[in-house]
């Protein structure tokens, strides 16, 4: 959610673009079709899935109704384990936290853990603008960050990448970022993440400083939990002597034992695992360095709001918090498959992001405005999602603050925002069918005369409808109407 992003055109002319890339579309559906494939067997092994799917939404919600309380406590608990706490309203003042934190130490690079949050809120930029050098170790985000690319899935931020073009970046970008790749290097996977391997281990044991977000902070002990696949996230979490963690202020749960739940739901919904393979979890500092000791020496934590408290403030749209970054609903989402992550804007592609994005950072732009319409509301990513937030609902009702306009949160303050721009017909559509549906009457003689005049229906709509029609074939109007059919069938009217 950089400047960057928020300059790009709306959805429309974005994906435009992409479905028009053959490579692209062949990278994405082959990734997508794998991922989800191997997802649906791992959580068919659990019985009580729905009973998990339930329990993790309920948490989650309990935790959203006492965010007032949870950070508060969450707070008290990492500073008495010899942690420090900051607040960050906004992209600004988190970035300039870090910033002053890293200052602090005489460093002028850090090593980095797979962060949304920080993605977010642009901080590699803010770093790089202050001399700070900030190193990627998740593969992904390496693959993404050599590139000098964006990412385009939550889960596999270069899942747009196959294997040849990552090996024409590792051999064009690694020496410029540290030690070159190993020549010759071939597209094999096990000789790519041996280049990735000798190229981060140097970063790794030099590396003073490390920032990283977190899945879950626990409350009740000040505890934080980063699950991870690589082992890049355990040496950037034990390994500096500094670790600053950034996370929004959403990812907090109450209790200990609350993780329990989505330790089982995380690992199945995002890489089809039974167990994540890397689960760390820190409570403050680590032991006292030394020759025996690991662990950082000083733990900073850096609550993040940006936009998340306006979206709490949405008694419809507020459930996209509960989401725990799965990327489960990118991998069903047709629309998606087809257009890519870029097309969003957005860090969080995606339905997720159609969602979460527009309510992070409002309808104002182009982009945001046009991010509720990227679905087909088939319903594919709320049936998979493991907290079960009910995405096409949002969806909706986006749609209509974005045509409609209305009451929003904005920085703590109730506003009313007018409607979007290009809208015009929507709204004239919406108030004709209105009136039409107030009225049986007027509805049975419409339904009526449409069924006799069906053979002088168009093929294609005019006007506004044109796109519509361009990509699809109209439906054939159907011989009588079914409050006909029901009171000839039936003998009685509806």
């Amino acid at each position: 959610m950089t400047r960057t992003d928020l300059g790009m055109p709306a959805f429309p002319e974005a994906a435009r673009e992409a479905v028009r890339d053959g490579v692209l579309r062949a990278n994405l559906r082959h990734a997508t079709h794998t991922i989800r494939d191997k997802r649906a067997r791992a959580v068919a092994e659990l019985a009580d899935w729905d009973r998990l799917r339930a329990a993790g939404k309920a948490v989650k919600d309990h935790t959203l109704r006492h965010l007032d309380r949870y950070p508060l406590r969450l707070e008290a608990a990492v500073t008495a384990a010899g942690g420090t706490v900051h607040w960050a309203v906004d992209a600004d003042e988190a970035n300039r936290i870090v910033t002053e934190l890293v200052r602090a130490t005489g460093e002028r690079e850090v090593v980095k853990v797979k962060s949304m949050a920080t993605q977010e809120i642009g901080l590699n930029e803010a770093l790089e603008a202050a001399g700070i050098a900030a190193y990627e170790t998740d593969l992904a985000e390496l693959i993404v960050q050599l590139g000098r690319d964006r990412p385009s899935h939550i889960l596999v931020p270069a899942i747009h990448r196959n294997r040849a073009e990552i090996r024409d970046i590792f051999r064009a970008e690694m020496g410029r970022w540290g030690r070159p790749a190993p020549d010759p290097l071939g597209d094999d996977p096990r000789e790519l993440a041996e280049a990735a391997r000798l190229h981060l281990r140097e970063k790794f044991l030099r590396a003073k400083v490390a920032v990283s977000g977190a899945n879950f902070m626990v409350a009740e002990t000040g505890t934080m939990v980063v699950l991870e696949s690589e082992g890049n996230g355990r040496m950037c979490l034990t390994l500096p002597e500094t670790l600053i963690s950034v996370v929004g202020i959403e990812k907090v749960v109450p209790t200990f034992r609350d993780l329990e739940i989505f330790l089982q739901t995380l690992p199945r919904s995002s890489t089809a695992e039974r167990m994540n393979p890397y689960t760390t979890m820190w409570t403050g500092l680590g032991p006292s360095r030394g020759a025996d000791g690991d662990g950082p020496s000083a733990f900073h934590l850096v609550l993040l709001d940006n936009g998340r408290t306006d979206t709490l403030a949405d008694e419809t749209g507020r459930q996209a918090l509960r989401c725990i970054r799965c990327s489960a609903c990118l991998n069903v989402c047709p629309v998606y498959e087809r257009a890519g992550g870029h097309a969003y804007g957005s860090v969080y592609p995606g339905p997720i992001g159609a969602v979460l994005s527009p309510q992070l950072r409002g309808t104002g732009s182009a982009i945001d405005a046009s991010l509720p319409y990227a679905s087909t509301l088939c319903g594919a990513c709320y049936d998979v999602c493991p907290v079960a937030i009910d995405i096409p609902e949002i969806l909706v009702h986006l749609r209509e603050r974005v045509a409609q306009g209305g009451p929003v949160t904005r920085h703590g303050i109730r506003v009313r925002i007018r409607p979007a721009h290009g809208h015009t017909a929507e709204r004239a559509a919406v108030r004709a069918a209105r009136l039409l549906l107030d009225r049986p009457g007027a509805l049975r003689a419409g339904e009526r005369l449409l069924a006799r005049a069906r053979r002088l229906a168009p093929r294609r709509l005019p006007g506004p409808g044109r796109a519509w029609t361009d990509t699809r074939e109209l439906p054939s109007v159907p011989a009588e109407s079914f409050r006909d059919w029901w009171t000839r069938e039936r003998g009685t009217p509806q």
